[in-house]
């Protein structure tokens, strides 16, 4: 058991010396961080696209719609990033009672805002809540198919 202990040991040695020198010898067969540290940074950044739900299809919709009342000039890709919804936060400003920043997040205020536009509408008849869950989603892709 000794022997294989010092042949393992010898090992990981040479293999942390051929790989970065002494310092790394005994860290060698160690996880790496940065894929940790990857992890739980996007945990916490916030979504540079949010359909909520929807298809390219239905988000392009959305997007074609908001580049002729809204002033959307980003591409119709089907993407729902930060300029789509700066432009739909304009919309949700005038109409809808958002009274958020123009930041491009669609965060709790802007989706109580598109609860409202979709329930003036009559796409939506659940709470106004701040929560794009799957009522809110429906509603919404419902709407968006519509445009």
């Amino acid at each position: 058991m000794r022997a294989l202990t010092k042949a393992l040991l010898g090992a990981t040695t040479a293999v942390g010396i051929a790989t970065g020198g002494v310092a790394t010898a005994g860290t060698a067969m160690a996880a790496p961080a940065p894929a940790q540290q990857q992890t739980a940074s996007a945990e916490v950044a916030p979504l540079a696209v949010n359909n909520l739900g929807l298809t390219r299809a239905q988000a392009r919709n959305v997007q074609r719609w908001l580049a002729t009342h809204w002033e959307y000039n980003g591409a119709i890709d089907g993407y729902l990033g930060t300029n789509s919804w700066k432009a739909f936060q304009r919309c949700l400003d005038k109409y809808h009672g958002y009274d958020g920043a123009i930041d491009g997040i669609a965060g709790p205020d802007t989706i109580k805002a598109v609860q409202r536009l979709l329930q003036k509408n009559g796409y939506y008849n659940g709470a106004i809540d701040g929560i794009a869950g799957s009522g809110t989603r429906a509603a919404f892709a419902f709407w968006a198919s519509r445009l």
